[in-house]
């Protein structure tokens, strides 16, 4: 499990409870927040298994003898216990394993959890684009369909405090997310009418290199659902993003929330924007970061609509804007291209609606119009590039494993 170096996995358990989710066709509290769904560990005392490593090797750039560490990374210091206490999905029945995590990252890159051996997860949420796509919709297994939402970036799925995923948060957790794709019929195609989850898994459960990856993640061979949900989730959830710029400021500076202090390395511009996206507007900020809460930048869960379609009654949650600006689009339909006109569009296009957010509106309930200047809209763009990070997309642990 990813913990702060001064935090133990151990002393946590107790209390762990604009634009990150598979499967798109489809808000800030210091309440302890439910876990997800406890279930028995299995000891895992992996055995000796030379013909079992064998095919490992020979299909995977994987040694099972030395697997990737996932289970012993650092967050950094200003990840603090109530930063983890609020935000942290690593549910006490499922931590982070180097197996788990290993076997994980297998089934996001297999197509074979498509129908036709055509899509892998890894298609739409593609590591070289920060794990998000650059299409507006993603194209379905078949080729022709595309899916109805835009695909979200997965970096820092891990943190957040609502525990809902997908645009629409109809998942309670991302255990539950991660096999809804598989039955979609639009993207991986394993619907009801075609045999569902259980046909996918049955096509896992004859490839011979499983066996082992299944043995040494959980202590024996057995393909199950349960299983398959665990492992995409440990994979997924061990995608942080903790080595931006802003990240590495944010540690010389030797400062915490509210993460107002100046920061080593930046530039005038990059400045100012911090300054409008954290400060609130009663101090001359924007008030972005009541929404986007750093230093996860993950969605504060009381987060209501941003009023991006008049009218709107539906409330769409966020992932995280760590790696925001990475070639991704933006917003839950894919619309908006650039950072540039996100900005346009909270400066001057917010519309109005039953569920707008009240910090996007005034006192009489019209759409907050912020009037910014060129330069400060330019400013706060500079400030969101500094959420960027090269490592997501070069780390050899997210990368696909498979020797194709």
């Amino acid at each position: 499990m990813l913990t702060p170096a001064p935090l133990r996995t151990a002393s946590l358990a107790a209390v762990l409870i604009l634009a990150a989710a598979c499967g798109a066709n489809d808000l800030t509290t210091t309440a302890v927040i439910p876990t997800e769904p406890t279930v028995p560990t299995v000891p895992v005392v992996p055995s000796v298994d030379t013909a079992g490593d064998r095919l490992v090797r020979a299909a995977l750039d994987i040694d099972p003898a030395a697997l990737p560490d996932y289970a012993g990374q650092s967050l950094p210091a200003s990840y603090t216990a109530q930063v983890l206490q609020r935000e942290d999905r690593a549910a006490a029945g499922n931590p982070i394993t180097d197996a788990g995590a290993t076997l994980g990252r297998v089934l996001f890159f297999d197509r074979r959890l498509s129908r036709n051996d055509s899509l892998s997860c890894a298609s739409c949420h593609a590591q070289s684009s920060a794990f998000g796509d650059t299409a507006q919709f993603s194209l379905g297994f078949e080729g022709v369909a595309r899916a109805g939402a835009h695909t979200m970036r997965l970096a820092n799925a891990r943190f957040n405090a609502s525990g809902e995923y997908f645009w629409d948060r109809r998942a309670p957790s991302l255990q539950a997310q991660v096999i809804q794709p598989i039955q979609n019929t639009v993207e991986m195609g394993f619907d009801a009418a075609h045999g569902g989850l259980a046909a996918a898994i049955a096509k896992v459960s004859a490839v011979p290199f499983y066996a082992r990856l299944f043995t040494l993640a959980f202590g024996n061979a057995a393909v199950t659902e349960d299983r398959v949900q665990r492992a995409l989730a440990q994979y997924v959830r061990s995608i942080v993003s903790v080595q931006s710029r802003w990240d590495v400021a944010v540690a010389a500076s030797g400062g915490g929330a509210p993460f107002q202090q100046p920061m080593p390395g930046f530039s005038t511009q990059e400045s100012r924007g911090q300054q409008l996206f954290l400060a609130p507007p009663q101090a001359n900020g924007l008030g972005c970061a009541g929404c986007h809460v750093p230093p996860t930048f993950s969605i504060d869960p009381n987060s209501r609509s941003n009023g991006l379609d008049a009218g709107e009654t539906r409330i769409f949650r966020s992932p995280s804007l760590k790696t925001v600006g990475m070639g991704n689009r933006y917003m839950h339909d894919g619309r908006l291209a650039t950072l540039e006109e996100v900005v346009e569009f909270y400066d001057s296009a917010v519309q109005a609606g039953p569920a707008l957010d009240p910090r996007l509106a005034n006192p009489n309930g019209t759409p907050r119009r912020l009037n910014l200047s060129a330069a400060d809209k330019a400013a706060v763009v500079a400030f969101l590039r500094t959420l960027r990070d090269s490592s997501v997309v070069t780390d050899p642990r997210f990368r696909d494993p498979f020797r194709r």
